[in-house]
Order: structure tokens, then sequence, then C-alpha cells
């Protein structure tokens, strides 16, 4: 296979992260006979420096025009002022729009030899392997009207207003069920429906999405009770699909499940197969350059990019399961708590020397 994939190292740890995902892409390539050519483009801090924007025209261009994108990370002290008008984070909501991603896919699945690495008591995590599938592109994030404006009293109000139609509800929802066929055939849907009107309509909607599939059991959560359920009985979840904002909280707080947000990847999709893909942590600006952060993270979202955008399961497979081998075998960055921790090189080195078809 030939394909087109874009690199948005970004901020922070972000080249360093992308540079070693890139090389086990280049080391899949060689292993099973494929050719992927690569563009680098601006997204970020790095993006506002250069262009003045966060996201400039030609790298949603370059996107569009790419069968992939791997993304590393965006933002840091230097554009961290809530009041500016041009932030990184801009970027990212810019380009879920301009490339149509709507579901924000994250699979949380703890590894036995890293239990000791999680807050939670190792029983607590045994078992763990679940996906979250959070709406990206609807919700309080994106609602009209916003703002501020001032009080009879001569106070000031901030005003966000939470918004979603059937079609942005319905699309998630299905494709929640599609994925849960493959796994072990159970849907969480989490809202607040005892609450919100648009949390009535994602359960309702929910119900009648679960009618078409009728060999995957359908249940319903609560948003604050799912907080809880998360650390008390985090296994016994499968697939959880949930609105942008409750998804964005509840997949942080999953985070400390794998005991290290350096673990952990992401995808976002869309109908088509171009789909971004990026490790959940941030920019990490405190490391930077000391080549000392995790790639895990962004290698498995090089897994993931291989299995929806370009079909390559057995690709997917190969880097998960050398990842799991390295891991296992005593190979621990320092966010994995080693006494002797390796560098973000040779963490990648060990992926690759691990590969096999």
């Amino acid at each position: 296979m030939n394909a087109k994939i874009v690199l948005l190292p970004g901020d922070g740890i972000g080249p360093e992260v992308v540079g070693e995902a890139r090389r086990v892409l280049d080391a899949v390539a060689k292993l099973f006979g494929h050719q992927f050519e690569y563009a680098e483009h601006l997204l970020g801090g790095c993006a506002i420096d250069a262009t003045g924007t966060a996201m400039p025209e030609a790298t949603l261009q370059a996107c569009q025009g790419a069968q992939a994108v791997l993304l590393g990370a965006v933002g840091g002290p230097k554009w961290d002022d809530p009041q500016a008008k041009v932030r990184p984070e801009q970027g990212l909501l810019a380009i879920r729009k301009g490339l149509g991603l709507y579901a924000n896919l994250r699979p949380v699945k703890a590894i036995p030899s890293l239990a000791k690495l999680s807050p939670l008591k190792p029983e607590r995590v045994a078992g763990v392997d679940f996906i979250v599938i959070r709406e990206l592109t609807g919700g309080l994030y994106f609602g009209q009207p916003k703002g501020r404006s001032a009080t009879p009293e001569g106070g000031v109000q901030a005003v966000d207003t939470l918004i979603y139609t059937d079609v942005e509800i319905r699309r998630i929802v299905r494709l929640a069920f599609t994925l849960a066929r493959g796994r072990r055939k159970l849907v969480t849907s989490i809202d607040k429906a005892n609450v919100l009107e648009s949390s009535r309509l994602w359960r309702q909607i929910a119900i009648e999405v679960g009618k078409e599939f009728p060999d995957v059991k359908l249940e319903h959560q609560l948003v604050d009770s799912a907080a809880m359920r998360l650390v008390t009985h985090a296994a016994q979840f499968d697939v959880i699909v949930t609105e942008n904002m409750f998804g964005d909280i509840l997949t942080d707080e999953a985070a400390v499940l794998a005991g290290s947000l350096g673990l952990l990847p992401s995808a976002s999709l869309g109908e088509g197969k171009l789909g971004l893909y990026e490790p959940i942590h941030g920019s990490a600006p405190d490391i930077a350059g000391k080549g000392i952060a995790n790639p895990t993270g962004t290698i498995l979202s090089a897994a993931m990019l291989l299995r929806h955008s370009l079909g390559l399961e057995a690709e997917a497979r190969a880097i998960e399961a050398a990842v799991s081998a390295a891991i296992d075998e005593g190979c621990h960055t320092g966010d994995l708590g080693a006494a002797k921790p390796i560098t973000t090189t040779q963490m990648g080195d060990a992926v690759r020397a691990r590969l096999k078809r």
C-alpha cells in the first residue's frame, strides 16, 4: 500500500514523540511491504509564531489531501494567556471542524505489569479494557450564543449554551454500537438526563439506535455516577459513548487507570477514512527537548491510524504487540516509575526491535 500521511509535530514534546512514531511506521512499512509518504506542517503555538494563526490554510489543505494525520501536542506557557485572541487550542478545534471529525476514540487498557503505577488498588484496574467515544462537534463548547453581558445590578454575567441535534447524536451512538459489535457487545451511554433536555434527547436517540443492534446490550448511566464507577468498577465497561464535555472530563479521569498519560492514544474520525491521531497527553513543556518523553501514546496512535484510516489491522496489531512486549520486558521511560529510565529514542528503538509479522 502507498499512503500519504501528514505529520503535525506541534509544540513541546510533540516533535520528539511524533519522530519516534514516524520511525515505527517506517519499520512497519519495510516489514509489511508498504510505502508511506510524509508531509510535515504547522499547528498550534508554532503556527501562531510563524503565521499568526493556530491553523494555517496550508495545513488544512494538506490534511484534506492526505489519508491520515498524526499529531503530537499543542500549547505551552508561551501562549497561555486566557485573554489572547489566538490560542494554540483553536488549531485543534479548527482542524477537527475542517476535516469533519465528529468522533474521538480513546481506548483505555490496563497493562498488568504497570498496575502498581495506578493510584488505584491493583484489583480495581485488573481487566480494564474499554474505549470511550466522545462526540466532538456539538455541545457546550460550540453552542451559540455565548458571551458576557452586564446584569441589571451592574455586575457581569457569562452565558454558554448547550445544543445537540438528533443527527449529531445518532451518528456518534451508531458508531459506538458498530464498534461494540467487534468487542464485548456492551454500550454504556452516559448523559445527565435527570437535569438536561439535551441529555433526554440523547437518551431517546440512544434507545432508538439500540433497536438497530439487537445483539448489543445498551445501558444508560448518569455522568456523575459514571465518574464514580470509573474508579470502582471500570472493568465492567466495554464501549462508552457520551457528549463533548462529559467525554472530555471522563477520558482524563480514565487515563489514571493505565498509570500514565504517556501510554494512551486517541483517534478522531468522521464519515470517511481520513482521521486525526494523537496521544492524549499535552505538550509537557517542562521536559521538552530533554529526550525523556514517553512516545508510547503516539506510537499507539500510529497503530490506530493504520487500523482505522488505512485498514491495516495486522500491522496495527504488530505495533500494539511490540509495545506490550517492550513494556513487559522492562523498557520504561521515567513516567513509568523506572529506577533507570530509558530515553524517548530508546523506547522507540525497543518497540521497533520487537516488531514481528
